[in-house]
């Protein structure tokens, strides 16, 4: 056997396609988790605030310290307020993508039983976070509505085989499944697609910075059957309706009152200041947020779904739960979880049921795991991070264009998971049927 011939085979692990009902998975949710209150709801973005409050002054306390007496070495003074600062925009974009947080369940509607005091709420905080709040809430909601669908998702979306112009499927040289692939085939795709450490890392992170804005502005890694530059700021934009129009501008108004506030504030105090105190913890809160979503929604156990399997249940199962910051230990998943209201470790029963308030969630996602054990589902993925997003990017580069459960493949061909239908009523003749 010749080296170009020589196949690479891998074990794989089977995903069994779930089954479960809407009603099988609220009816094991308690129905006191379903109560939203306003009062309590904000009385977490006080606390957010005064975290934001309490950090500013601690930071601002200990800079005052860093003097010639202290540190006679300019250069290490220059260092030691750089550390405070930067300290205080990563704990400050914590606390903002708490903020975040709420704002997000404002548009689902979670925060509170009134729907004005919910969109009310929802925009002030949106905007002061330079999003828009009524054109994200409907483009978002589609998202839910279609979660893992290869074809109508927003966000998160894989491509295709033949999007990424990569060599046709041969079956005689590698495997639907991912299980197989041929040395020349290997070689094939990943000259390709390019799998080097370097350009993982790169890519990586200037999705982190930039995936967010980048999205609201020209809908990168959306949905690609937009028209290109599709933007969540154009009121007449495929994403909403004619009847959404005044919503779409009231959200653009909200960011120009944004964009003017930051723009009066660094002419009055100097954008240094604006930097230090604002544009810094913004951009860890666009971070924390692209990774929070794109670890949700990314990874080679994951499936995606078309048009012919596809069911509301089966996307919101098509999400993990997270412990974010959970690789550095315990303190680190606790300061995660509370500083971003579990939105990452409860994500799973976030699809399953959206209005059911960030407070509640804990409660209500142990009883929905509990009932998706018994089913032999399991949805918790490794702890969130910046090594599982390298991971990730890594081994998630596309799908086939065939198919109707789909899995990520690698720059290698290789999946690391194949789907199983529990009976013979599946549509994918070539997919297995479970003992």
């Amino acid at each position: 056997m010749s080296a170009s011939t020589k196949v690479t085979t891998v074990e794989q692990a089977t995903f069994v396609v779930p089954d479960l009902s809407v009603k099988d998975l609220l009816s094991v949710i308690p129905a006191h988790c379903f109560k939203r209150s306003a009062l309590r709801s904000s009385s977490y973005i006080l606390g957010d605030v005064i975290g934001i409050a309490g950090t500013y002054k601690a930071a601002s306390w200990v800079a005052q310290l860093i003097t010639p007496d202290v540190l006679p070495d300019p250069l290490l003074r220059t260092a030691a307020s750089v550390s405070v600062w930067a300290l205080y925009g990563f704990v400050t974009g914590l606390f903002g993508t708490g903020l975040w947080v709420i704002a997000h369940e404002c548009g689902h509607q979670a925060f509170s039983e009134s729907k004005a005091i919910n969109n009310a709420v929802g925009w002030v905080l949106h905007s002061a976070l330079g999003v828009p709040y009524h054109s994200w809430r409907i483009s978002h909601a589609k998202h839910h509505a279609s979660t893992g669908h290869c074809n109508q998702d927003q966000v998160f979306v894989p491509k295709t085989r033949s999007e990424l112009k990569l060599p046709p499927l041969d079956p005689a040289k590698e495997d639907l499944m991912g299980r197989s692939v041929s040395e020349e085939v290997k070689s094939e795709l990943r000259e390709a697609i390019g799998d080097s450490p370097l350009g993982t890392m790169l890519g990586s992170l200037t999705y982190l910075v930039f995936g967010w804005p980048m999205y609201l502005i020209r809908n990168a890694s959306g949905q690609r059957r937009y028209p290109k530059g599709t933007s969540h700021f154009a009121p007449a934009s495929v994403i909403f309706g004619t009847h959404q129009y005044s919503q779409i501008l009231l959200s653009d108004l909200g960011i120009a009152l944004w964009l003017g506030g930051l723009v009066a504030w660094g002419y009055n105090r100097g954008f240094s200041e604006v930097l230090r105190l604002y544009l810094m913890p913004y951009l860890w809160v666009n971070h924390w947020l692209v990774m929070i979503t794109f670890l949700q929604h990314t990874d080679p156990i994951l499936p995606h779904y078309r048009a012919p399997e596809f069911t509301f249940p089966r996307g919101a199962l098509s999400t993990l739960d997270r412990s974010l910051l959970g690789d550095l230990g315990p303190i680190g998943a606790w300061v995660g979880a509370t500083l971003t209201h579990g939105i990452s470790e409860t994500h799973v029963l976030h699809h399953v049921s959206s209005k059911i308030p960030h407070y509640n969630a804990w409660e209500a996602a142990a009883a929905l795991r509990a009932r998706l054990a018994q089913a032999g589902i399991e949805l918790q993925g490794a702890p969130g991070g910046w090594p599982e997003v390298y991971r990730c990017f890594r081994e998630c580069k596309f799908i086939e264009d065939e198919g109707s459960v789909v899995f990520y493949k690698n720059s290698q061909g290789l999946a690391a998971v194949r789907p199983v239908f529990r009976d013979s009523k599946a549509t994918d003749s070539g997919v297995e049927v479970e003992n």
